[in-house]
């Protein structure tokens, strides 16, 4: 019987790392298809547990060991793994979400001023969630305008997106459960399925093939937010995870080096930045560096005319399309259409009119490439 000890053992121990392997940032892991085989182990753990741990007791109490210890040593070493995988591995337990939730106005303010956010403006209500915080909890749920949002980050594609935390049209909750090709996965509370960060796709789970609602953000300093946005409310950290928040600002300027979210200074290198931008049904992603040496950019993107900007803060920036035969220009941080005068997110300063955005991100090269399928580049 001393075999059914072995033979469970070693499938609970192979099991647990399997679990966690497919799903977090290990080597070679990311760059496999496996998100079926994942989540098929994640779907029916419990009956992968209960099969090795019958197995292991039958070996245990059925066989006589002559030196008691033995199985004692590679329990303790199973346990150990048990209690890394599940409880210090695991994503939902590495980048928790926020305890308390405080938002202030910019008078009282402890955000760094050029530090990124991910602003939202809805119903004539606006936000700004610092990706200094965001980056680590990863998303939250809040609420602008009266409309419930879901905002995300992921500091590995380097892809803030917001969605409406709608699933079979009722406000769903969600909790981190790993990555999938470097992009973070969430996983709805009512039906356990799996959705892409970076798309909104429900990638496993009943609810496959679905997506979430997306609604309209921009990257934005904080200084550049409130020049257009003045009442803005503002995230601020959590006092109980004050540690777990960066305190540089090496990720967002791009000076980290290290393997999974430092920054390639070069184009189109895995993890060269550029503008991923939505037009239809079509994607095209724009250089930045190209776009920080023109600060704007004129292009045709399936039938439409679009551009894309760079505040002088070189950081902030948006895309627009087009109509007509003449083409925006931007002097300083205006934009001008004739006699008409817009601020950097199109809305008319001496007209009624407004500019239309377009879904624009900025993202690692690899995270666009990998998840918008026929993308064009610049020069295509």
């Amino acid at each position: 019987m001393k075999k059914y000890f072995w033979i469970g053992l070693t499938g609970l121990f192979i099991f647990e790392l399997a679990n966690v392997f497919f799903i977090m940032p290990m080597p070679g892991s990311q760059r496999m298809n496996s998100i079926d085989i994942a989540y098929f182990l994640y779907k029916w753990r419990w009956i992968f547990r209960s099969l090795f741990g019958l197995l292991i007791l039958l070996g245990l109490f059925r066989s006589k060991w002559k030196r008691k210890w033995v199985p004692v040593i590679p329990l303790l070493l199973l346990a150990a793994l048990i209690y890394m995988t599940n409880f210090k591995m695991a994503a939902d337990a590495m980048f928790k979400q926020p305890r308390n939730l405080v938002f202030t106005g910019a008078a009282n303010n402890n955000i760094n001023l050029q530090r990124l956010v991910i602003g939202v403006y809805i119903n004539g209500k606006a936000s700004a969630y610092p990706i200094q915080l965001i980056g680590y909890h990863h998303h939250i749920q809040d609420t602008v305008g009266g409309k419930n949002i879901l905002v995300t980050y992921c500091t590995v594609c380097r892809t803030g997106r917001v969605f409406e935390p709608v699933v079979n049209g009722k406000k769903e909750k969600f909790r981190l459960v790993g990555m999938d090709h470097y992009n973070a996965m969430l996983e709805d509370e009512s039906t356990k399925s799996w959705w892409r960060q970076a798309t909104g796709e429900a990638v496993s789970g009943k609810l496959k093939g679905q997506h979430l609602p997306e609604i309209l953000s921009h990257q934005i300093t904080l200084a550049q937010w409130l020049l257009l946005y003045p009442d803005s409310k503002i995230m601020q950290p959590d006092p109980g995870f004050i540690s777990s928040y960066d305190s540089t600002m090496h990720f967002e300027n791009g000076q980290r080096k290290n393997a999974l979210t430092g920054t390639d200074s070069l184009s189109w290198k895995e993890k060269s930045w550029v503008i991923g931008v939505k037009a239809g049904e079509k994607r095209k992603a724009y250089d930045w560096n190209r776009l920080k040496k023109e600060r704007i950019i004129y292009d045709t993107l399936h039938n439409t005319s679009l551009m894309v900007l760079l505040a002088s803060d070189q950081q902030s920036f948006f895309a627009f399309s087009i109509t007509g035969i003449e083409k925006p220009i931007l002097r300083n941080d205006t934009l001008l259409l004739g006699k008409k005068h817009f601020t950097l997110n199109g809305h008319g300063i001496d007209t009624n009119y407004n500019l239309t955005p377009l879904p624009a991100y900025q993202e690692f090269w690899h995270s666009w490439r990998s998840f918008n399928p026929g993308t064009f580049k610049q020069s295509d």
